[in-house]
């Protein structure tokens, strides 16, 4: 994510945008959409962790099945700690809405966005640049496009903020051209 200097009255010098830039309407994220995309993102990093309760829980179905250690609180301490650990996620993405330092992530922007760079304004003189390099992976969903720049840092564009259905079609061509989207 760019960075906003500490002092506001300080512009941050950009790079000028190219001429056949894809401009976007004004869009801030919202917290709610934050916590949704994080917490999809640490499901799909996370999910194979999901046979170590599943595990723990057959194999004490079988101990109790069998007689060898049949014990009920077993079952309750392994759903208590999933939902703990469900809750531990859901607090941090929530928390982060809250954070000074992260409240550039929910500021309205217009992108500017060519094949070199993306353009983050806050207006005409402020806002920042993101390089290609730093978006590791782009989803592609129903409503919008989810550019991932690291654990819990994200770019979303739903397709309502683009002008025309053609700047949204050059979108994803630059997308499949930068190899972020399959062709």
């Amino acid at each position: 994510m760019a960075k906003v200097p500490a002092n506001k009255h300080q512009p941050v010098y950009q790079m000028p945008s190219a001429p056949n830039a894809i401009k976007t309407k004004k869009y801030a994220l919202s917290t709610n959409t934050y916590v949704k995309l994080g917490m999809k993102q640490t499901w799909e990093d996370q999910k194979m962790w999901v046979l170590l309760p599943v595990g723990l829980l057959l194999v004490n179905a079988i101990l109790g099945i069998t007689g060898v250690y049949p014990n009920i609180w077993i079952y309750v301490t392994i759903i208590v700690g999933v939902a703990l650990y469900v809750a531990f996620w859901a607090i941090q993405f929530t928390g982060i809405t809250q954070l000074a330092q992260y409240k550039p992530l929910f500021e309205k922007y217009v992108y500017e966005i060519d094949n070199r760079q993306i353009l983050m304004k806050l207006n005409s003189k402020e806002g920042g640049v993101m390089k290609w390099e730093q978006v590791k992976t782009v989803v592609k969903n129903k409503e919008a496009y989810v550019m991932t720049l690291s654990k819990g840092q994200f770019i979303y564009l739903p397709y309502t903020i683009f002008n025309s259905e053609t700047d949204i079609k050059l979108f994803e061509m630059l997308l499949k051209r930068k190899e972020y989207l399959k062709g």
